[in-house]
């Protein structure tokens, strides 16, 4: 991979003259290294890659948490999913929680969401009641979208609950509903007003690049697969061996591609519209995906293949082509959304806005990202420029377990000798002082987190 260029400063980085609108165009399990940003050499991101060089590309951006619901309930909230209620699947965000789609719908924006939600828990697959929307005016999706779908089978539900069923792949199904919001009655939904009076706010939520969990396969589109047949695969994927990367690759690949090809339907709408320029675009991903080399599934784990994921930012603010070098946590990105508008960041969000980062260093911006793990072990990490610090509770409950009271080191990797997380050094007795260091500043940030104050033991020297 490519190391990140320096920060250029942007060419328009004064608040917005007008109101903009806010796009978020979000896929599920898709690892940074699927686009050309970041060193892809098939050619599978060309619409991501130009509204990067024309925005701004956030180099080392990282979920909080690498599984779906709880790193959703961060991006709806600016908040770590422990302090949100969702630290596992299968849970819902809390009726009352603030949100960034009741955040833009107080200040007068259009809100809208599209696809996959996964945050009213388990007793519905299918349509989310309005008290589970968060806030959300215009609705088309369905909670779990993994369940009423296929590649060729699309089933969401609007605001009434009523299905829609709609042909062609899932993606492009998508697709077509965002630009019906974008250019039809979607936009008017709420207070009546006319669509030039409101701007708008939609969250665009994809499966793909996903398995489809029926039947644990990367469905691309017809033909799209065999395009990637012989694919490049990551270095980490090809030490590690093992796993399924080597079926589902192909898949995989062809999924992204199709992302793209819809992103680029999207933003040339936009830019045929005379509306493009005046819209902060978000694009970015859950989590990521290891491919069954580290657990027996594809993510739930503290290594950057389940947690680093792509994040370009355009509009209003964001432009100039900007390499962001410092690391990005998820709870970061909405209070960027509402600053970039010109919203107010309610005081509940624990992340900190990328703006004064893009108008000059930022001598407070935390040197790391904390992560929360659960589901597959209780767990915390911490990912620094060269250090990736994992601590687990060996007797907790992993689905049960909100948090724990004593963990035990289990993770140490130099990211600076070993970027692929190969070599597991947390028992070597010559790094006892890193990890002395490492656990201090874990700690401080599980505290400021909302979390108590837990113990951590030491790993035991390697023998």
């Amino acid at each position: 991979m490519p190391a990140p260029t320096p920060r250029t400063a942007p060419t328009d980085p004064a608040a917005p003259a007008r109101r903009p609108n806010v796009l978020v165009f979000f896929t599920d399990q898709q690892r940074w290294d699927t686009t050309g940003l970041h060193g892809n050499p098939l050619g599978l991101t060309p619409h991501l890659d130009r509204l990067a060089a024309d925005g701004v590309c956030v180099d080392r951006s990282f979920t909080c948490q690498p599984v779906c619901a709880p790193s959703r309930a961060s991006l709806q909230t600016g908040r770590y999913p422990t302090a949100t209620g969702v630290h596992r699947n299968g849970l819902s965000l809390p009726r009352s929680a603030p949100t960034l789609a009741r955040a833009f719908r107080d200040a007068g924006w259009a809100t809208g969401y599209i696809g996959k939600w996964h945050l009213a828990g388990d007793h519905t697959h299918g349509p989310v009641p309005e008290e589970d929307r968060a806030g959300y005016e215009h609705w088309l999706a369905a909670n779990l979208l993994e369940f009423t779908s296929d590649a060729y089978e699309t089933t969401l539900y609007d605001g009434d609950g009523a299905p829609h069923t709609f042909g062609g792949y899932r993606a492009d199904a998508l697709g077509d509903a965002a630009l019906d919001f974008l250019t039809g009655d979607g936009r008017r939904a709420g207070d009546g007003r006319g669509a030039a009076d409101r701007p708008f706010f939609l969250f665009l939520s994809f499966l793909e690049p996903h398995h489809q969990n029926s039947r644990d396969d990367y469905p691309a589109p017809e033909g799209y697969g065999a395009r990637y047949a012989d694919p490049w695969v990551p270095s980490d994927l090809a030490a590690l061996g093992g796993g399924n990367w080597a079926e589902h690759l192909p898949g995989y690949y062809g999924m992204v591609r199709r992302l793209d090809e819809v992103l680029g339907r999207i933003t040339a709408a936009l830019a045929e519209r005379g509306e493009l320029d005046d819209t902060v675009v978000l694009f970015t991903s859950d989590h990521g995906c290891h491919f069954k080399t580290r657990n027996d599934e594809y993510k739930r784990s503290v290594h950057d293949a389940s947690l680093r994921v792509p994040t370009v930012l355009r509009g209003p603010g964001l432009r100039g082509g900007t390499r962001l070098p410092e690391l990005v946590s998820h709870v970061d990105l909405p209070p960027t959304l509402l600053d970039a508008a010109g919203v107010p960041v309610p005081d509940t969000m624990q992340g900190r806005s990328l703006l004064p980062l893009l108008r000059g260093a930022d001598p407070a911006w935390p040197s790391e990202v904390l992560v929360q793990v659960s589901e597959s072990e209780v767990g915390r990490a911490l990912r620094t420029d060269r250090w990736k610090y994992g601590v687990t509770a060996p007797e907790g409950d992993a689905w049960h377990d909100v948090r724990a009271e004593a963990y035990r080191e289990t993770y140490l990797y130099d990211l600076a000798a070993d970027p692929d997380e190969l070599v597991n050094l947390v028992g070597d007795p010559a790094l006892a002082t890193v990890r002395d260091g490492l656990r201090a500043r874990l700690l401080a940030r599980i505290v400021a987190s909302g979390e108590p104050l837990p113990v951590i033991t030491a790993a035991a020297p390697a023998g």
